[in-house]
């Protein structure tokens, strides 16, 4: 496929093909794959039929695939990440529980926020955010905490990349940027007002490894309308600063120097 580059070898290739399913494309077809994986039509179906065999990949009723639960089963024993989450549930239930909104859990994976954890319920505001998801740093609350507290160089490097519009309150201009940051680094906190989607507002904190390091951030995400600012940060920071102290507790830092 042109502009993508082929894997050279079959583990590569198998490799490419499970990547595909990174971006958030939950369900893809065979050539919806092979275009991601930069992979011949012929190769990727070899190749997705051996996976779909070992229980790798799922093929849904309507033809696409999405990603097997044998996968699954692997993937859910990532060590640092699902210890993150036992700690981290706790404090996002009583979250949850005193404000039945979105309550999430992300990390910082390259330039995006990657998503760990979310809880949500019938009461809360939908939103696009789900498990393993990345999104933008620089329109999402967690983003804008981890992005804060990651170092000039990435503040810089996303702003070079350009500043996306999600929506008409999205902050897309550098300097608002930066000015937004060093305020989330003077506070303590972030707050987003309908810059990843209308009609709701974040409220985001950051999670501190045992040397103090800002490696997560959690968030609850509300309706836009009639949010009582008084009342949700300190219950973001709450959270966020009990789950750091059960991660100090868990003893060390190196489990989360990947995310720090």
């Amino acid at each position: 496929m042109p502009g993508v580059e082929r894997p050279p070898t079959v583990a590569g290739k198998v490799m490419a093909i499970l990547e595909s399913f990174a971006p958030g494309g939950v369900r893809l077809t065979l050539t919806e794959i092979c275009g991601r994986a930069g992979l011949p039509l012929a190769t990727g179906h070899r190749l997705v039929r051996e996976l779909t065999d070992g229980g790798f990949l799922e093929r849904l009723p309507d033809g696409s695939y999405r990603i097997g639960t044998r996968l699954w089963r692997i993937g859910a024993q990532a060590s640092a990440a699902t210890t993150l989450r036992e700690l981290a549930l706790p404090h996002m239930e009583e979250l949850y529980a005193a404000t039945h909104e979105n309550v999430q859990l992300a990390v910082l994976s390259g330039d995006q926020a990657l998503y760990l954890e979310r809880l949500r319920g019938p009461r809360s505001v939908p939103i696009v955010t789900r498990v393993a998801a990345e999104l933008p740093l620089h329109a999402t609350g967690v983003g804008k905490v981890l992005l804060a507290f990651a170092g000039d160089d990435l503040a810089e490097k996303v702003i070079a990349r350009g500043l996306r519009a999600y929506t008409r309150h999205t902050v897309t201009d550098a300097d608002r940027l930066r000015a937004c940051l060093a305020d989330v680094r003077r506070s303590g906190y972030a707050v987003t007002r309908e810059e990843m989607s209308l009609g709701t507002c974040s409220v985001a904190a950051p999670v501190r490894d045992a040397d103090g390091d800002v490696f997560a951030a959690l968030s609850l995400v509300t309706r836009r309308s009639g949010v009582d600012l008084r009342r949700v940060v300190p219950a973001v920071l709450t959270a966020a600063n009990a789950l750091s102290r059960d991660v100090d507790a868990h003893g060390g830092s190196a489990e989360w120097k990947d995310w720090a």
